[in-house]
Formats: C-alpha cells, structure tokens, sequence
C-alpha cells in the first residue's frame, strides 16, 4: 500500500497542521509524516508525563504550540500566523470512563474545540483540506449485528460517543458552510481500537496487560466477550493521509481492519502468551452497561475510493504492540527506533 501510498501523497506539499500531537496516534502520524518527508505543525496540550510523545520526543521544536482549542483567541492567533494548507485534527478527550466523570469537559473538548478549530481554519486561512477524526463509536446501535457503514445512522451510547456525535454534527454543519461558501473540503474519518507501542492511557486494555505485564502483577479485565475492530495506530493513519491527499467527493470514511473483530478475552490471551508472562487475569463477573459491547466497522469505501487496506490483521496489531514493549524494556531498541522499525514494515511491506 505505501510506496503507493507515497506517490498519492505527493499532492501534499505543504506542512500538515495536526491537532492533539502529543497524543498516542498524534505521536505516531508526526512520526510517519517525517519518514514519509512531508513537513508538520503540532497543536496540542503539553503532553502527559508517561505519554509516547515523551518518549520518542529530546526537546520541543520550533513547529510546535501549545495551546487548548477550547480557547478560541490563542487558537485564532497560531493558526492564522501558520495559515496551514493541509489539517488532521485529533486533538479530543479520547476515553470512554473520563467522559463519565468528566463530561462536559468532554463535550467541550470533542464539539466546542471542533467548532473553534473549524471557525477559524474558514475564517482566517486558506486551508484546503481538512480530515476531522471521531471513533467508531459515533455509530447508532443496530438489530442486525452487520458491520456499519458511513451511511448509517449516527447516535451515542455513553457520554464520549454522545460528543463523537456532537463532532460529527460539527462537521456536517461546516461542511455545508464549506460548500456554500467555496471553502476547503472536510471529511470526517471513523476508526476503530487503535493499539501500538507507547500507549499509555489507562482503562485501555492493552496498556492496562503491558503495565502488568511488566509489574509482574495480577490484572483485572472488563467485558471480557465485548468486540472491537483492533488495528495499528499506523493503520488508520495512512488512510488519513489518503484522505487528505486524494480528490473525493465523499465526506466521511470509515478504516477497520480486515476480518471478525476480536474480543476482549481473546486480545488478553493473545497478549499475554506473546510477552509468555505468568501474571494472573482476573476477569471481572460484574455486568458492565457503560461501554458498547460489540463494534465493527465497513472500509470497503475507503477501499475503493482510496486504495486502502490495513496491513496489520488484528492479531498482528496485538503482536506488534508486545513486541514493541519488550524491546524497548529490554533496551533493545529506544521507542524512537522501534516506531521507526513499525513504520519502515509498513512502508517497505505493504
């Protein structure tokens, strides 16, 4: 996909502005855009003390700003001095159980920075195109357990999903703001579980198996028979690049990897043969209604539209995680150079 995927990103020859840099997936697209050379901006928070970003990251540079997109004066400020060309935004309140302790902080991070962040790239640059990414998650539950399209309909279950949604809606409003006004084209990129090394977020699964795993102690699991389409960080992200890069008419894609999606407990036993790891799982018996229990997404769109396919399988995304953890525990190699080894598989295999 890639020695393809760099010709069709040849369109982009100016610095792509990222939201939320400092983040796990915003880590990894700086790290992709410089081994593909396309230049970048960051706009971010200052990043969290155990985050990705500080490992792979010596000293700030000159291309980054920090700064809330809930402030709509600093954030009008940065972005009409760059005046960026090319925009992925993936600055949000990215987890499931924070939006219950903290949802309007939530809300105002996923729907009120969107509107600041679109407002200003309309009124006070000459941006061209713009991909907004929200979640699987943005998706309305369904009967039939099929795997969703971008046509179907959108509504949340937990206050995190009710926000995508709220995003989604932002972005449907300034799309038609776009094209009444002549503006730059927005789409709106839906993904599923991302997984990779350098994660540390807690009341993700996997960083919760790394971080015990590593501790030698026991691990407690939720929704142990709940689904998710799992992938590579970098799965997802070279499709926004895609989308960024290739002339469409559509306004929304979804990226999914190939295949059923795993459960919880098989992903947890995938992980802990790989890292061969003694440490107790305890899976709670407790009936969780918080998160929704199955998700699978249709790329077939993305696909046709865009040439794109995932080169991880599911397995594969886990496997690739573990081995990341271990040789960078072992000092086998720095999380810099085992993105980098995760990047260079990408770009030379698919």
């Amino acid at each position: 996909m890639v020695n393809s995927l760099s010709s069709s990103l040849n369109s982009i020859n100016e610095p792509v502005l990222i939201t939320g840099h400092t983040g796990f997936k915003g880590s990894w697209m700086t790290l992709l855009l410089e081994k593909l050379g396309i230049g970048w901006y960051g706009l971010s928070l200052q990043p969290k003390p155990d985050s990705l970003y500080n490992l792979i990251t010596k000293k700030k540079k000159s291309n980054e700003f920090f700064v809330d997109i809930r402030d709509y004066d600093k954030l009008k400020k940065i972005i009409s001095r760059i005046n960026p060309k090319y925009v992925v935004h993936l600055a949000a309140q990215p987890l499931v159980l924070n939006s219950y302790s903290e949802p309007r902080e939530t809300f105002e991070t996923n729907v009120l920075g969107t509107v600041n962040l679109l407002d200003v790239l309309m009124k006070y640059t000459s941006a061209s195109r713009i991909i907004v990414a929200t979640t699987d998650k943005v998706y309305k539950e369904k009967k039939l357990k099929t795997s969703f399209k971008e046509s179907d309909s959108l509504g949340g279950k937990d206050p995190y999903s009710w926000s995508k949604v709220g995003t989604e809606a932002t972005v449907g409003a300034w799309q038609q703001i776009s094209k009444i006004q002549g503006g730059p084209k927005i789409i709106s990129v839906r993904a599923g579980n991302v997984v990779g090394g350098g994660d540390g977020s807690e009341n993700r699964l996997l960083p919760d198996l790394i971080k015990g795993f590593i501790a030698n102690s026991s691990i407690n699991i939720r929704n142990p028979n709940s689904t998710r389409p799992w992938q590579h960080a970098l799965d997802p992200l070279s499709g926004y690049l895609l989308a960024l890069a290739i002339d469409t008419n559509e306004n929304a894609f979804n990226f999914s990897p190939d295949g059923k999606s795993l459960t919880v407990h098989e992903v947890t036993e995938i992980a802990r043969q790989a890292w061969d790891s003694p440490t107790k799982i305890n899976i709670s018996k407790e009936k969780d209604s918080l998160e929704t229990k199955s998700i699978s997404l249709n790329s077939a769109k993305a696909s046709q539209k865009l040439k794109w396919n995932s080169y991880w399988t599911q397995e594969g995304s886990v496997l690739s995680t573990v081995k990341w953890w271990k040789n960078v525990i072992s000092k086998s190699l720095s999380p810099n150079e085992a993105c980098m080894k995760d990047i260079s598989e990408l770009l030379d295999e698919s």
